[in-house]
This record gives structure tokens, sequence and C-alpha cells, in this order.
């Protein structure tokens, strides 16, 4: 069977028909070849009306290429961004592509109700049974599948691709085509914390309680906390996405997932994106089951541990607690991924805290230094944590509780956590706008 369905990229490519809407797995989950060769189907006119769906692309592939994109479009083709890396925020700045909002835990049904026709995505090699695994990357495409049985499935195997446990499986029967590409997996730069993400990592990692649960969020600040989480017992891992801090704190003993509820032991995610060590850890370890998003976002899933701690980033935060974390006012910068997912979950969940992070400032490219908890949010703002919903906000300057609290409290906790220069401004501009006397 496998023999019988290998063939080469430009091959499996014409599964691909038009007006069909195609999805594509994100990093490591990237079909660069498949991609590459749709993407010249759609330019030379071989394809028309397709909608592609990509996010957080690792590779640059021919979807990438400016002269192919006005030819893609031309011939009536849409490429949409799930979610936004650094290639799809300059397409999309430039207007060749197109965001599709939406909470990571909703896109497999969301696909249900459109309609998904194709996917294509990375495999590990085939098991003596058949099998192939999505390892690191079953992220929402996974789920998209399931959702839509009966879709082409285009699988791009790669033998760097590590085998994991958990729900991200597909039989040899299920593909439509298989086609080889090994290529070393794409892996995340680590940075020096800076002083303000160590005080954020401290802010938090004090709330911690022995037991927790952990969903961390890319970048320095979920590795800050994870540096002062090693005097904690039995933290337990249910999160959108693995990191290499994880690694750090299992091996000190710290992670056990002794005391969580749901999948106890296991650590529980849809996604990795690390270094070669955290992939390694992941192959064939029995302890880590990676599922599609719609699993493992689920508010209802994550609720069922107790002391689930949700930490991740926003960009911008005004005094009544709306956060603008995937866009700058209406320029898409990233996703609203999973942040509401985690938020939802972790309030269900007994004593589970969602924490927002972010410097208290930011400088722009004239230099000039701006607070990045402002009055109210710039025009055009994205609202992706809604007032109703945002639980706790921190900078370098301490944790703002806002959940249960009224305009007039909020607006006070924010001001003191903001950058001391801004302070007074902000006071005066809340008394503008009735927040305070």
């Amino acid at each position: 069977m496998y023999k019988s369905k290998l063939m080469s990229a430009e091959e499996a490519a014409k599964f691909i028909k038009d007006g069909m809407l195609v999805a594509s797995g994100a990093i490591n989950a990237q079909a660069a070849a498949l991609q590459s060769a749709i993407g010249l189907r759609m330019a030379s006119g071989d394809l028309k009306n397709v909608r592609f769906l990509c996010s957080l692309s690792a590779r640059p592939t021919t979807m990438h290429n400016p002269e192919l994109l006005e030819k893609i479009i031309a011939n009536g083709n849409m490429i949409d961004a799930m979610y936004a890396g650094p290639l799809e925020r300059y397409f999309l700045d430039q207007g060749f592509y197109s965001y599709v909002p939406h909470r990571l835990f909703d896109g497999p049904m969301m696909t249900a109700r459109v309609g998904l026709d194709a996917a294509v995505m990375v495999v590990s090699p085939m098991d003596r049974h058949g099998f192939f695994s999505t390892g690191v990357n079953p992220d929402y495409v996974y789920g998209f599948i399931r959702r839509n049985p009966g879709c082409v499935i285009l699988a791009e195997v790669n033998k760097y691709m590590p085998r994991a446990y958990g729900n991200n499986h597909f039989h040899i029967s299920e593909l439509t085509a298989i086609i080889e590409n090994d290529q070393p997996l794409v892996e995340l730069p680590t940075f020096p914390l800076t002083e303000k993400d160590e005080l954020i990592g401290q802010y938090i990692a004090e709330r911690v309680p022995d037991g927790a649960c952990l969903q961390l969020g890319i970048g320095n600040i979920p590795n800050a906390v994870a540096k002062y989480l090693t005097n904690k017992k039995d933290l337990g891992i249910h999160s959108e996405m693995l990191c290499d801090s994880m690694v750090d704190l299992y091996e000190a003993g710290v992670i056990t997932g002794a005391r969580k509820k749901l999948m106890p032991r296991k650590w529980v995610a849809s996604f990795a994106f690390g270094t070669k060590r955290l992939y390694d850890f992941i192959a064939d370890n029995p302890m880590v089951e990676m599922h599609d998003s719609e699993f493992v976002n689920d508010p209802y899933n994550i609720g069922l541990n107790d002391n689930v701690v949700s930490i991740n980033s926003t960009l911008e935060v005004d005094l009544t607690g709306q956060c603008a974390s995937d866009a700058i006012g209406n320029r898409q910068y990233s996703g609203a991924g999973g942040q509401m997912d985690f938020i939802e979950g972790a309030w269900r969940s007994k004593g589970g805290q969602a924490f927002l992070a972010l410097y208290s400032t930011y400088e722009t490219k004239d230099g000039e230094v701006r607070s990045r908890i402002v009055p109210s949010l710039q025009a055009n703002a994205m609202i992706t944590t809604t007032r109703n919903d945002v639980q706790y906000i921190v900078t370098e300057y301490g944790v703002a509780w806002l959940k249960g609290f009224n305009l007039k409290q909020r607006a006070e906790s924010l001001i003191k956590v903001a950058h001391p220069d801004f302070r007074d401004w902000l006071t005066f501009e809340a008394r503008k706008l009735g927040y305070l006397r």
C-alpha cells in the first residue's frame, strides 16, 4: 500500500482540484514540498479558486514568493493565515494573505461546518502496523481531518519527525498520497532572559502552588516563570504547547503529574516547539501524549484538572482590562491561538489562575517610549481577551487582579503595575473617563 501511494510532490499535488478548501499543518507539520507544488499549480492557472489555510510557516515555499503570489491571487485563489508567524505577518501586511479569526479549540468544528476538502501535513515514517504519527505537530490539522472524514490527505514523510504517543496517527489506508522529504526539524532559538522577564517570572512563579497543572506559551516570559519553579512539587502539564523549559523542570524532579485529575502522570499537548533536545524527549516517550487542539484546548477538559495555571502574553491592555493580544491596532501580529481557551479552562478549574503578561512599556521606531497599559485601546484595536474574562495582568511592576472587581478598582490596580513615568497620565485619563473621581 505504501509503495502504491508513494509519488513525487508534483504528482501528489494533482489531487487538489479547483475550488477546494485545503489546510496545511503548522511549524514542523508544514509540508514544504507539497505546499510548493500546490503553489506552482495555483500560480500557473492549473488550479483556480482554491482557498489554502496556513499557520506559522517554518520554511519559505512558492506561497511566499511575491511574484508567484500575484499570479496565485489573479487566478482566484486565496491564502489565509490561521496564526501569523513572521512570514505570514509580512504577507498579511502586503495584502497577499487574509487572517481567519478563531480560537484554537474551535478550529476543527469550524472546518466541519465550513467544509474541508484536503489537508497536507508532515508525518513520521510508517511503523510495522502501517501507522504514521504526526509527532510534535498534530495541532489543529489532525482535528480538521478527523472532523472531515473522506477529505484528501497528502502526507509528507520525514524521518526526522519523531513518533509520539496520543491520538495523532494515520493508517496507510487513510492517506491519499505520500511523498518523502527528509528535513531536520526547525528549532526555536533561545534568547537570554531580560531583567523584566526575570521579574515577571518571579511574580507569577510565587503564585503557583504545588501540584499545579501548567500551560506555558511561547517566549521568554514563560521560560522565566519556569526558571523560578524549581522549588515546587508535583507539577503537571496540560498545555497547548510543549517547550524546553518543561524538560528542565522534569529533570529537576519538579514535574511528575502525580496530582493531575485528567490523565495523571501524562504530559498532554497539541504541539511542541523548541530544540532537538525537546523533540528527542518526546520521541517514543509514553509519558508524553500529543492530541489535536480540539481535545487539548477544550475548556471543559482543561478545567477537569485542579490548580490550572495558564501563562500567556498580551500586547496592550486598557484600564477596563480589555486585552489586545494578537493585533496592534488593525494590524494582525500573531493570532488568538488558545489564549481564551485556557483562560476559560483555568476559570473552570478548582484553584485555577490565568495570567496575561506584558512589559509595561515599548519603544517606537522613533525611540519614543510608550505605555502598554493605556486608558483606552487604540482605534480599530482587535480585542482578544475581553474585560469579562481577564483574570490577572502582570508586568515587571507587579500583578493586577481584575476578575471580580469594578472599573474603579481595575483602573487603580492597573495603574499600580504600569511604568511609574505613566502613572500620573493614566490617573488623569482615568478621571476623564469616569473610572476614578
